[in-house]
Order: C-alpha cells, then sequence, then structure tokens
C-alpha cells in the first residue's frame, strides 16, 4: 500500500461574469480567478485491497461515489486504465462548505494531481485539467491553481502572472446561497454592471495591485447583498480597517477583502471573529 499527500487550495473569483445559458443548461461564465493559501489537505491510500472508501473531518459531506473526490480518482483511473486495488481517500477539510471557495472542486483536484504523480505523470497538467472537467466546473482551474482566465464552463483557462503581494481576508456568514436559484435570478435580471476583463489582465500584467483592486467585480454580489444586507456589514469592517478591495467570491457567501499588509489582515480578522467564526487570512498561490 502505498499513501499519497496533496494539498487542496482554494479559490477566490477575482472577477465573475455571465455570458448567458447554453444548450445543455449551463452557463458560459468568464472570471479570473486565483488560488490561495486556505487548504484542504488530502491523503489517497492506494492498493489497499479493499473497497473504496471516503471519509472527512466535516460531517455532512458525501462519503461515497458522490463526492467530487471519489468522482475524480474514478474518471482518472478510467482515463488511463489503471486498477489501484482499493483506495482509501481522507480529507482534512478547512476550506468552507458552500462559500464559493471551490472547496469540492479543489479536493477533487488534488486527487488527480497526486494519483497522476503516483502513476508516473503520464498525463499533462493542462490534460490532467480538461480530465477535471468531467468532474465539475471549477475543477480544471484548481488543477491548475496560481491565477487564470477562465472561460466557458470552466474548461477553458488561460494562465496569468502571479498577484503581486498582498493578503487576503475572507470570511464565511452563517448564510448559504443555492446556486441553481441564483442562476436562475440572474436569468431574469438585466445585468446593470459586467467587469471589465480586459482592464483586469492589463492590471495583472503589469503587476498593479492598485487597478486590479479597481477592476474586481463579480455579478453575483449585487444579487445576493440585496437579500443578505450583512454582506454590506462585513465589507464596511473590511473598508474601515484597510482593505482596498472586498467582493463575494462564486455564488457566495463568502466574502474577501484584499489588504496590502499582515498587520491590517489581523485586525480585520480580530473584528469578524466575534460574530463570524469562519474567518482566514490567506496570500495568493
Amino acid at each position: 500500500m502505498t499513501t499519497l499527500y496533496e494539498g487542496a487550495f482554494a479559490k477566490l473569483n477575482l472577477t465573475l461574469d455571465v455570458l448567458g445559458k447554453r444548450d445543455d443548461g449551463y452557463h458560459d461564465l468568464k472570471s479570473v480567478m486565483q488560488t490561495v493559501s486556505v487548504r484542504d489537505d488530502v491523503q489517497i491510500d492506494v492498493g489497499t485491497g479493499k473497497p473504496w472508501t471516503l471519509s472527512c473531518t466535516l460531517e455532512g459531506i458525501p462519503a461515497d461515489e458522490r463526492n467530487l473526490a471519489w468522482k475524480a480518482a474514478k474518471v482518472y483511473l478510467d482515463a488511463i486504465g489503471e486498477d489501484p486495488d482499493g483506495l482509501a481517500i481522507r480529507i482534512t477539510k478547512r476550506i468552507p462548505a458552500q462559500a464559493g471557495m471551490g472547496g469540492g472542486s479543489a479536493d477533487a483536484a488534488a486527487v488527480l494531481r497526486a494519483l497522476n504523480r503516483h502513476y508516473g505523470d503520464p498525463l499533462s497538467i493542462l490534460a490532467l485539467a480538461e480530465l477535471g472537467a468531467q468532474v465539475g466546473s471549477d475543477v480544471p482551474f484548481c488543477t491548475l491553481c496560481g491565477t487564470a482566465m477562465v472561460e466557458g464552463r470552466g474548461e477553458r483557462l488561460r494562465s496569468l502572472p502571479g498577484l503581486p503581494d498582498c493578503f487576503f481576508v475572507i470570511c464565511k456568514p452563517d448564510f448559504s446561497v443555492s446556486t441553481p436559484e441564483l442562476y436562475r435570478k440572474i436569468d431574469e435580471k438585466q445585468i446593470p454592471r459586467r467587469p471589465d476583463h480586459q482592464a483586469m489582465e492589463s492590471a495583472i500584467l503589469a503587476g498593479d495591485l492598485g487597478k486590479i483592486c479597481e477592476n474586481i467585480y463579480n455579478v453575483f454580489d449585487p444579487i445576493v447583498t440585496e437579500e443578505h444586507l450583512e454582506l454590506n456589514y462585513i465589507k464596511s469592517i473590511f473598508n474601515s480597517y484597510g482593505s482596498v478591495a472586498q467582493q463575494m467570491t462564486g455564488s457566495g457567501s463568502a466574502v474577501f477583502a484584499i489588504v496590502p499588509s499582515f498587520e491590517y489582515a489581523a485586525v480585520i480578522c480580530n473584528m469578524l471573529k466575534e460574530n463570524y467564526p469562519q474567518v482566514f487570512i490567506a496570500k495568493p498561490v
């Protein structure tokens, strides 16, 4: 039996636009995504000689073939034609669930990377990301990691330079958002403002954190904030204590701030901790 270890990094959407509904029922998106240092840890025992198992430190997470990590293992092993003779996957969760931070996708991506390494890297990282599209929309990006322009249903990726040095403070409020319901609402609305992806890409290429912060925008943010005004409260705390940009990630409900120093991040974290147990300080990775 061999034991594999892999980090599963959370993602944030620096920009997110919904371009329309596709014939397959999914939506075309355009987003600049960023992986951050908030992470789950994935451990895989290969060759257990027993039926597959999956366990997770967070209650309520599916521990069978419904779990994206399990699906990723099956998709990968089918693709390379290998039989592992039993798998045991263990996930130590730190990325909050239903937060818009891609926790399940990150776990699936970690499984793909770990198994690929175990079998001698038969697939390139881009081929691995392409395989991840069969598992979930965020899995390709979570497989690649870093900073990237993501398009289509999440399967079209283009790497961008890493962000300038900065810190993120991420706060997950108690409520969660139904992603299908949110897409239904956005289909019924005129989107009054959209992110300027060209300006964001130029800012990233220039390494200009100020311009990056100016161009952060998520079309879902105002829709969720309208119904959950406490997001405005969290953002006001961010803003009052040194944040240079703040926004919801994905379809929510986590919101993040970009701050220039750890000192600012620590102050914001302390201000929020009393009301919000799930507050994290992170770096881009």
